[in-house]
C-alpha cells in the first residue's frame, strides 16, 4: 500500500474523530448536526444535477438510507448528551464491524477465520472495557451508542445493494444525501419549532466548519480507496477510535486514565483484525 493512501486512510480517521468532536462539543447538539448537514446537502446539489438520475429499483434503498442515517443521527446526538466523546465514539465504530462480521456469520453461512475471531473478541473487550470498571460510560450512553454503530451496519448494508442497482455511485450518494438533508432540518422544526440560523454567529459558522470537516473526511477515505483495497484503508481509518480518545483529553477536558485508553487501542486493533480478514 502506497505511503499516499496510508495519509489519506488517516487523514480521513482523523478528520471523522474531529467532526465527532465538534458534536460532542455542541451546545444543543440536535441544532449542530442539523446546521452540519447542510453543508453535505448543498455539495449534493451539483452532483444531482451532474449525473443521471438513479435506476428505478435503487430508489426504495437510497429513501431507507437517509431514514437510517436520520436515526444514526438521533440516537448519536443521543449518546453524546449521555457519553464522553472517549467512550461513546469507540463503542459506535467497534459496533459496525463486529455487527457485520456476525451478520455474515449468522445470516450468510460465511465462516469466521482466525483473523476474524481475533477481532470479534478485542472488539467486544474493548467495549466491555469501556462498559465497566472506574469511569465507565454511562449506560444510557451504552445502549445509544449500541444503537448507533447497529444503525450504520444498516445503513451501510442498504448502500452495499443499493448502490449497485443505481447505475452510478454519484447519483447515488447525492441523492442519499439530498433526502436526508430534508429529513433531518424537518425532523428538527418539528421537535423544536424552527430552525434559528444566525450567518453572525460564530456557533453558526463552528457548525458549518464541523459540517465540511465531515464532507472532507468522506472525500479522504474515497480518494484512499482509489489508490488501495478496501480493506486495509477501512481497517486504517479505525485508528480514528484513538484519535477520539486523544481529542477528547486535550480539547474536550475527558479523562483518559491507562484503563480507557487501553480500551479505545483494543477496539481499534479488534476492527482493524475485521477490516483486513
Amino acid at each position: 500500500m502506497s505511503a499516499a493512501a496510508i495519509s489519506l486512510a488517516l487523514f480521513a480517521a482523523l478528520l471523522h474523530a474531529s467532526w465527532n468532536a465538534f458534536l460532542r462539543n455542541g451546545a444543543d447538539r440536535l441544532w449542530t448536526v442539523t446546521v452540519m448537514s447542510i453543508a453535505g446537502t448543498v455539495a449534493a446539489v451539483p452532483l444531482a444535477l451532474a449525473f443521471p438520475l438513479p435506476e428505478a429499483a435503487a430508489w426504495p434503498y437510497i429513501a431507507f438510507s437517509a431514514v437510517l442515517q436520520l436515526g444514526y443521527t438521533l440516537f448519536l446526538v443521543a449518546a453524546y448528551r449521555h457519553g464522553e466523546l472517549g467512550q461513546v465514539y469507540p463503542i459506535v465504530r467497534g459496533t459496525v464491524p463486529l455487527l457485520v462480521t456476525l451478520g455474515g456469520l449468522l445470516f450468510a453461512g460465511q465462516r469466521l477465520g482466525l483473523g476474524q475471531t481475533a477481532g470479534v473478541a478485542l472488539v467486544a473487550a474493548g467495549i466491555m472495557g469501556l462498559a465497566g470498571g472506574a469511569g465507565r460510560a454511562p449506560a444510557r450512553s451504552i445502549l445509544y451508542a449500541l444503537a448507533t454503530g447497529a444503525l450504520v451496519a444498516a445503513y451501510a448494508t442498504v448502500d452495499a445493494i443499493g448502490v449497485r442497482l443505481a447505475g452510478n455511485a454519484g447519483a447515488y450518494t447525492a441523492w442519499v444525501l439530498l433526502i436526508f438533508g430534508a429529513l433531518l432540518p424537518a425532523t428538527f422544526v418539528l421537535a423544536r419549532g424552527r430552525l434559528a440560523l444566525d450567518l453572525r454567529s460564530p456557533e453558526t459558522w463552528k457548525a458549518l466548519a464541523g459540517g465540511v470537516v465531515a464532507l472532507l473526511a468522506y472525500v479522504a477515505v474515497v480518494a484512499a480507496f482509489a489508490l488501495a483495497p478496501a480493506g486495509p484503508i477501512t481497517a486504517l481509518r479505525e485508528t480514528s477510535v484513538v484519535f477520539a480518545a486523544l481529542i477528547g483529553r486535550l480539547f474536550l477536558g475527558e479523562r483518559l486514565t491507562p484503563r480507557r485508553m487501553l480500551a479505545c487501542a483494543t477496539v481499534a486493533l479488534g476492527a482493524i483484525c475485521l477490516g483486513v480478514a
